[in-house]
């Protein structure tokens, strides 16, 4: 937190908190994200026996580390109020991802329920470095996020579907997206409905004819904050027709 404090940027130069309006109780040392990964990347090398060049970090040991060490270094700045904290967390044990196995999603799905994710950003991380990842390590993980959609914590709820975004992207796991797509159709919180259509797009890159005749199927049961984000990458007309093919029809 000390090497945090001294790369912190003046809020002029850089404000974070401007996109985290109702998180007030997070915290920001206005730290940039390569900024953040480059410390991450030097705890790593301090521990692994890498060459280290100019390491920001200090009063390191020469204790080499494997995943549960680095899960016990998380476990302790994860549940800090400042966001670089956090995600600095995220991206040191992401450092280890080739020793990722199963029982790590239990403990990264108690990360988000217990409102230590805290935020969109922090949920997201957590996602793309480390849930991301380990599903595709292990396929058959991804079944998980069906009940992960339907947990009271609304970060474990979006976890359910940017989790599953690596294994979209790869034209995999997309009957499941669709199904949990769906379940969250009637979720009210404005952070799931982007989540839901930033999910949907990403699985429209692979089979975007699948992902047109599912918003025109379902397009009156979907939220319109979730259908922008879903059909941004349509050409301009074409996201005009679906707009209207799927606005929500008034009874007479």
């Amino acid at each position: 937190m000390r090497d945090l404090k001294r790369m912190a940027r003046p809020s002029g130069h850089f404000d974070a908190s401007r996109y985290f309006r109702g998180d007030h109780n997070l915290g920001f040392y206005n730290v940039g994200s390569a900024a953040m990964r480059a410390l991450a990347k030097s705890i790593w090398a301090a521990h692994s026996g890498a060459p280290r060049s100019q390491s920001p970090v200090r009063n390191q040991s020469a204790v080499r580390w494997g995943i549960e060490h680095a899960m016990a270094f998380a476990d302790v700045l994860i549940v800090n109020r400042y966001l670089e904290v956090k995600i600095v967390a995220i991206e040191v044990v992401a450092r280890y991802h080739r020793a990722f196995t199963p029982a790590l999603l239990g403990r990264w799905k108690r990360w988000l329920a217990g409102n230590h994710s805290a935020n969109w950003a922090t949920t997201d991380a957590i996602c793309g470095e480390l849930v991301g990842p380990l599903l595709v390590q292990y396929p058959r993980l991804a079944a998980e996020m069906r009940a992960w959609s339907k947990h009271p914590n609304m970060w474990v709820r979006r976890a359910s579907i940017v989790g599953l975004l690596p294994l979209a992207r790869k034209g995999q796991a997309l009957d499941l997206l669709y199904e949990i797509a769906a379940r969250l159709h009637k979720d009210t919180e404005d952070l799931i409905q982007k989540a839901v259509g930033w999910g949907l797009r990403e699985a429209g890159k692979p089979d975007v004819a699948r992902l047109e005749r599912y918003l025109r199927a379902n397009g009156p049961s979907i939220p319109r904050t979730t259908l922008r984000y879903a059909i941004e990458r349509f050409p301009p007309g074409k996201r005009r027709a679906l707009l209207a093919a799927t606005k929500a029809r008034t009874k007479d």
